[in-house]
């Protein structure tokens, strides 16, 4: 049975986050999200991050083979950072999803570029909320920025519920220097802070997945850039 579906902190939270990406973010976003060379430092080490964290899925998931034969969740896609090379591993049962349109066509864009067949992969505009169906792996990657700690793990058990057998999903790690430091950067203008962002505590990630009767793996990374800091976690079912 698929849970009530989880809510942010406020009603209009999530329209703010899907008019950002749709929006002013949505350029921002696409540059470091790819190649460019149009970034500054920071956005550099933003990228840096976030590869680091794809690529740690894309190793898991190649060191288990298969991928041709599984079903994949790609929640929260963005530009297709990991939909994108997950199907060139030759993965034919991708579900990619974005919240926002523009960030979905910039994927899609992408994957029509990189030869990627419609076959391989079905995109379509959705948020969290709103993803129904079954899959052996639901991926989650950077999106928990998003959610306070109590819909964070409302989401864990949500996306577990659409999992037959493996969960991977990121988050930004609670710690008091980290929280020190939103807190002084807070005072200062400098980069949009339109949407907000929130640090999640493991153990109630943990609790949450338990909950919906998964356990860790103990496959895990720890991945920390200037401005980039992403606690990875995957889980099976029990």
């Amino acid at each position: 049975m698929v849970p009530s579906s989880p809510s942010t902190t406020t009603g209009n939270e999530k329209e703010v986050v899907r008019a950002y990406f749709n929006g002013t973010g949505f350029e921002r976003w696409r540059r470091i999200y790819s190649d460019t060379q149009e970034v500054n430092r920071v956005q550099e080490h933003i990228r840096h991050g976030h590869n680091k964290t794809v690529a740690a899925v894309l190793h898991w998931l190649e060191e288990d083979g298969d991928v041709k034969t599984r079903s994949f969740c790609d929640a929260g896609c963005g530009v297709g950072s990991l939909t994108l090379p997950l199907a060139a591993m030759g993965a034919r049962g991708i579900t990619a999803s974005d919240l926002s349109e523009a960030m979905l066509s910039e994927a899609q864009r992408r994957a029509v570029a990189a030869g990627i067949s419609t076959e391989q992969v079905r995109f379509h505009v959705a948020d969290l909320e709103a993803l129904r169906g079954e899959f052996h792996t639901v991926v989650c990657l950077d999106v928990f920025i998003h959610y306070p700690q109590q819909a964070a793990e409302a989401m864990v058990r949500h996306l577990a519920s659409l999992s037959r057998n493996r969960l991977i999903v990121s988050f930004a790690p609670y710690s008091l220097s980290l929280s020190l430091l939103k807190a002084v950067g807070s005072m200062f203008p400098g980069a949009s802070k339109v949407t907000r962002a929130y640090t999640l505590k493991e153990s109630g990630i943990v609790a949450a997945a338990a909950a919906a009767g998964f356990q860790p793996t103990g496959r895990h990374l720890f991945c920390s850039a200037p401005f980039y800091f992403s606690r990875l976690l995957e889980f099976q079912r029990c």
